[in-house]
């Protein structure tokens, strides 16, 4: 009888814990359960957890005042329903820095390191850490796997890492990391022995960012030093004129706590449109609202130009892969950030796009454009099992 391991996965951010659970035997995977802890640091806390049918199986309020908080009552609501013991915990970690280049074992050394890197991403870290250590206070005997966002992209050629600064800053690790790379990793898993040569994979959600990859190798992304670089997102703008900071510190008087508000939480689609963050809620808004619709504009018209860049990074196009929650299934995003790229040999068809089909390009698109949902939790759940139960 081959062994059954259960594998938890979660995704700690700075407002939420999402996780997924898995069954995994002899490489195939099944869901056990999954769900959220929302509103960590606000009032009004929330967890819910569905099984393996989609069907809820817990709904409660609880007060979150932080992730480790958050991930504890996960646990005593996985002891209440009595889900199955676990074997490894999984987690997506942001960033893995120049040297964590592929998921790891955690180890006091390890999360010591990532500290040291908490001022490379301080919205995101400090969640990721505080899950991992969440669960060693929990479970302390536990096994725990960490899988960094970052790692897909350190394969890219160092002319794509650097940025034009002084020798000295690439030493002190300022360089272009990428992100979204478990989604990418994932992406990649999914085409199987279908990899072109010259493949954009277009992970577009809250955050958003595209990758470049040559002969199944990371050649370039959009994101840069932070996850708020590339181009425009929910609530970040992407790439500034660094001279706008420098503008924002001299002659507004704006502090860094004010400007880490700004790129992180105040711009992209939100700050354009006034209204939301939300794609769905602007699209819908924009007929009758013009701050919604040059939103949703500028949104797909940054995305078409990344597209067009990174084209040119590879020769050509093959294939264009639309993945995260926008990407998957916002047509008319899809849609609208593809016009004018029949330079390219692309050519969409409306009835496929409209439809979310596997492949939404016309038949005689040079280019074939797919829509690939991403699932960054079970690709967690791999590496888990691999790294901690590599015999099967």
């Amino acid at each position: 009888m081959p062994a059954r391991h259960i594998i938890l996965c979660i995704n700690v951010g700075s407002s939420s814990c999402k996780f997924s659970l898995y069954s995994v035997s002899s490489g195939a995977e099944s869901i056990v359960a999954e769900g959220a802890a929302d509103r960590i640091g606000s009032s009004g806390g929330t967890i819910t957890i569905r099984d393996a049918n989609g069907r809820s199986i817990a709904e409660s309020d609880r007060d979150l005042a932080r992730p480790q908080v958050a991930v504890d009552a996960l646990f005593d609501e996985f002891e209440r329903l009595k889900l199955p013991r676990l074997d490894v915990v999984g987690h997506r970690i942001v960033h893995g820095g120049a040297h964590h280049v592929a998921p790891e074992i955690v180890t006091p050394a390890l999360i010591a390191d990532l500290k040291r890197l908490i001022a490379f991403a301080p919205l995101h870290m400090p969640g990721g850490i505080g899950g991992v250590e969440a669960v060693a206070a929990r479970h302390p005997k536990l096994p725990q796997v960490a899988c960094f966002d970052t790692a897909f992209h350190r394969g890219m050629p160092e002319r794509a890492e650097r940025f034009p600064l002084p020798r000295e800053l690439w030493d002190a690790g300022v360089r272009r990391y990428g992100f979204h790379g478990i989604s990418y990793e994932y992406i990649m898993q999914a085409l199987r022995a279908d990899v072109p040569t010259r493949l954009i994979i277009a992970h577009l959600g809250n955050g958003a960012s595209m990758a470049a990859v040559e002969n199944g190798r990371p050649l370039d992304t959009t994101m840069g030093f932070t996850p708020a670089g590339g181009f425009m997102m929910g609530t970040r703008p992407g790439d500034l004129d660094p001279g706008v900071i420098l503008y924002l510190l001299e002659q507004k008087g704006y502090d860094a706590a004010q400007l880490s508000r700004l790129v992180n939480l105040k711009s992209g689609l939100l700050g354009v449109s006034g209204l939301s963050s939300d794609v769905k809620t602007l699209l819908d808004a924009r007929g009758s609202n013009a701050d919604a619709a040059e939103a949703i504009e500028m949104f797909c018209y940054q995305i078409r130009k990344a597209i067009g860049a990174l084209a040119a990074a590879l020769g050509g196009l093959d294939m264009l892969i639309f993945t995260g929650g926008i990407g998957e299934h916002a047509a008319a995003v899809r849609a609208e950030a593809c016009q004018g790229l029949a330079h390219l040999g692309l050519a969409i068809d409306p009835r496929r796009n409209d439809s979310n089909q596997d492949t939404i390009s016309a038949a005689d698109s040079r280019c074939r454009v797919r829509v690939i949902p991403t699932n960054e939790n079970l690709m967690v759940a791999r590496h888990a099992a691999r790294l901690v139960f590599p015999a099967g």
